[in-house]
């Protein structure tokens, strides 16, 4: 199992909607792309966050299904029409289980 982190800094002028339809467009790739096992997504809460505002947890049955999403029309689109005009930052870990 591969476990990829994202961290997410969402610029101060974002839009409560803005926000909404990134984390529903996040969720959504789980329908869309093969070899997801679950999708989590949310606000930080955690005074240690360094500014990063949002959470993205997505696990893969194996390193082959992440490789599969990172090129994923699907996962570029989100990227492209829900993530890069409401962040200034982000940060990813990727590992296995």
């Amino acid at each position: 199992m591969v476990e990829h982190l994202v961290l997410f800094k969402v610029k101060d002028t974002a839009s409560q909607e803005a926000i909404q339809a990134m984390q529903a467009a996040l969720k959504g790739l789980q329908h869309a792309i093969p070899g997801i096992l679950e999708i989590t997504v949310g606000a930080n809460f955690s005074e240690r966050s360094q500014g990063f505002t949002h959470g993205l947890l997505v696990r893969f049955a194996d390193r082959a299904a992440l490789d599969t999403y990172i090129p994923h029309p699907a996962h570029e689109a989100a990227r492209s029409n829900y993530i890069l005009p409401i962040v200034d930052d982000v940060l990813v870990v990727d590992y296995e289980r």
